[in-house]
């Protein structure tokens, strides 16, 4: 071998090398935002921007990945750029330039990163298994915090005067209870989602198990909205979907609520006025429908919310408390970057919600190896078949161990829970921004663009490996025996007209006078049509049957010549 060519060798394993690792340090760095997402904003913010510029360079050294256009760019660019024109009429450009480039800057980094580099049905298993882990972490370290006791009476969570005895309201990593209870929402409805497309035994016990400390952690936080928004989804599906959720759900709760009596006490305050909580919001929202009228169109500057709040302050009358949102997203945002900018934010949240429940993931289509007789459609034989090999493969399922069971999940099921999952979690978020504008932490709105671009992954991943499916011709409602029958009868019909012509054509003329003259003899039939095929074919039938039993008398009087000739 050459010397040129082995440096050609080596320049390329180099390269191939470096595509390697610079997709592994934007993927693996991707895992740890997730992972440290819930646990701590700081590692999560640091390991972004790694898998950032890894995935940055991955585009430069990687000739095969390239950058791919997501289902809702448009209305995200177009929400960027309206919040950033929205701070140049902020009463302090200065920090509301801050707070835009670090919220809304983390927002486009985690969506370009999940969005470029989640390409596989691995990928989104390995981006929930992070998640999972983190999750777990959070609900531990919350039920420390409720058995050992964390006293919240002294903190601005709790209405004391409403609520004497409520004295816990776990937080876990986060900052308050009510963002800790969006976080819970989120992740009880992935579970529920994977929980409807587990598809065997061990992984909904699994998840079974999952929901309910999810559910018991959420109790814990006592978060009206959060809880009530919650119950709504799952008893909303039963409803449409599955009566047993429904029946679970009302069991679940009547346990939870006859257990707990000061629960249900949280719950019923949202209807009164017992709780100043309550009263403050719908202050709030008239407050913030004022600055709307008053600045419909640019808003009053991004993240400006607390410094214009006191000039429309119609509850408090100046005390010295900072409102920094308006405790409701969608007037939040309107106040804040304008209408226009709300209608773009809100196209790409809804759409994204959408778009990720209308997702089917259906089973492969069954392949055989070989033709056979029978086909998958209607007939009494296909569907003995079919359920033979459904027998067949639980049999299998129920013989795997439960860590084989929980690892070997069907592409089709996974995608399905996720979708489900991930929409569910949307609805979530919208509902509960009626009440609370949990975006306002920078985690939870961080974890929105994650979920987002996980939702447009499952586009690409929908359309690169189920949209062959959709293009195949449909099969006919006759079984391949049926058409095989159809075709032979066919061949056999043009056979049988290709011998008729031939007969008719070779006749002699002889017989064609002679079939003229009976014809003339018995008449001829009314409008000049001539009689039947079939008496023309005996007619031809008969005569060559004359002429072959004439030529072999002919040949057994030349045999018999021939022997009295030889003796």
């Amino acid at each position: 071998m050459k010397k040129d060519d082995i440096l050609k060798q080596r320049k390329v394993i180099a390269h191939d090398r470096w595509k390697k690792r610079t997709r592994d340090f934007a993927f693996f760095s991707l895992l740890a935002e997730v992972f440290f997402l819930a646990l701590s904003p700081p590692a999560a913010t640091v390991f972004m921007l790694i898998s950032a510029f890894a995935t940055l360079v991955r585009f430069r050294v990687d000739e095969t990945f390239s950058f791919r256009h997501l289902p809702f760019d448009v209305p995200a660019v177009l929400f960027i750029f309206l919040a950033g024109i929205s701070v140049f009429v902020s009463p302090d450009r200065g920090f509301s330039f801050y707070n835009y480039y670090n919220l809304v800057g983390a927002y486009a980094v985690t969506y370009f990163i999940v969005g470029q580099n989640v390409r596989s049905t691995a990928d989104l298993r390995s981006v929930l298994v992070a998640g999972a882990l983190s999750a777990m972490i959070v609900v531990i370290y919350g039920y420390y915090q409720f058995a050992f006791g964390i006293d919240v009476t002294a903190m601005r969570w709790v209405d004391g005067n409403a609520f004497p005895e409520l004295r816990k309201r776990i937080f876990s990593t986060w900052e308050n209870p009510n963002i800790l209870a969006g976080y819970l929402d989120i992740c009880i409805c992935l579970a529920f989602g994977l929980f409807v497309h587990g598809g065997t035994k061990a992984k909904r016990v699994l998840l079974g198990v999952a929901l309910l400390a999810f559910v018991l952690c959420l109790c814990m936080t006592y978060a009206r909205g959060a809880l009530l928004v919650m119950t709504g989804i799952l008893a909303g599906y039963g409803i449409l979907r599955d009566w047993r959720v429904l029946v679970i759900c009302l069991l679940i709760g009547g346990v939870l609520l006859a257990v707990d009596p000061l629960l249900y006490e949280r719950l019923a305050s949202v209807f009164t006025k017992v709780d100043t909580s309550t009263e403050m919001r719908f202050a709030f929202w008239e407050s913030t429908l004022q600055m709307i009228q008053d600045h419909p169109f640019l808003g009053i500057g991004w993240g400006a919310y607390y410094m214009v709040y006191p000039a429309y302050d119609f509850y408090m009358g100046g005390a010295d408390i900072r409102i920094v949102h308006a405790h409701n997203i969608y007037l939040n945002y309107m106040a804040e970057i304008g209408i226009p900018g709300a209608a773009a934010f809100f196209w790409f949240f809804f759409g994204t919600m959408i778009m990720a429940l209308r997702f089917i993931f259906r089973a492969p289509n069954p392949t055989m190896s070989e033709m056979t007789p029978f086909s998958y459609t209607e007939t009494a034989a296909d569907v003995e078949l079919q359920r033979v090999e459904l027998t067949v493969k639980q049999k299998e399922e129920r013989g795997l161990s439960w860590s084989k069971d929980i690892q070997s999940w069907e592409d089709y099921r996974l995608l399905g829970g996720v979708s489900l999952g991930l929409g569910l979690a949307f609805v979530s978020i919208a509902l509960n921004g009626v009440t609370d504008d949990l975006l306002f932490n920078i985690p939870s709105s961080m974890f929105l663009w994650l979920m987002a671009a996980l939702v447009a992954s499952l586009f690409y991943i929908y359309h690169e490996i189920y949209a062959d499916r959709e293009k195949t011709v449909q099969p006919s409602d006759d079984t391949p025996m049926q058409t095989e029958t159809k075709q032979n009868k066919s061949a056999e019909e043009e056979q049988e007209e290709k011998q008729e012509a031939n007969e008719i054509q070779t006749m002699d003329e002889s017989t064609a006078v002679e079939l003229k003259a009976n014809e003339k003899g018995k008449g001829i039939l009314a409008g000049g049509e001539v009689k039947d095929k079939k008496e023309v074919k005996s007619k031809t039938e008969t005569k060559e049957k004359e002429k072959q039993i004439s030529e072999e008398m002919n040949q057994r009087e030349r045999t018999e010549q021939h022997l009295k000739g030889d003796h």
